[in-house]
């Protein structure tokens, strides 16, 4: 789940009347999937996934939908795939701005 993006919250995780604790014991918070597959899906994860090694708790907080609007699901892959089309266009600026900058103060260095 490197690839999600998660948006947690805490609130009272019960699933069907039942309280759910990870193996460490907590609560677990809800996040929003991030990957193409499940874009926007919530599910319940570990409140220390990514600081904790050990508990891989993972349940859906919703149950699948067996018949999604064909229309929705194009949009959603499109979304995920703007998204990874941004990040990459950021990542390709940023290294530009370097690039340029350290440019720059070559030019600076040999003018002076």
């Amino acid at each position: 789940m490197a690839t999600e993006s998660s948006v947690s919250s805490r609130s009272k995780s019960s699933l069907h009347g039942r309280l759910l604790l990870c193996s460490h014991g907590e609560r677990p918070v809800l996040r929003t999937m991030g990957t193409k597959e499940n874009y926007g899906r919530r599910f319940w994860g570990c409140v220390y996934y990514e600081v904790h090694e050990g508990c891989n708790f993972f349940r859906w907080a919703e149950p699948a939908t067996e018949v999604e609007n064909p229309e929705i699901a194009r949009m959603r892959r499109k979304v995920a795939s703007l998204k990874s089309r941004t990040k990459a266009a950021e990542w390709k600026l940023m290294v530009v701005a370097v690039l340029g900058f350290f440019g720059w103060v070559g030019f600076l260095y040999l003018l002076l």
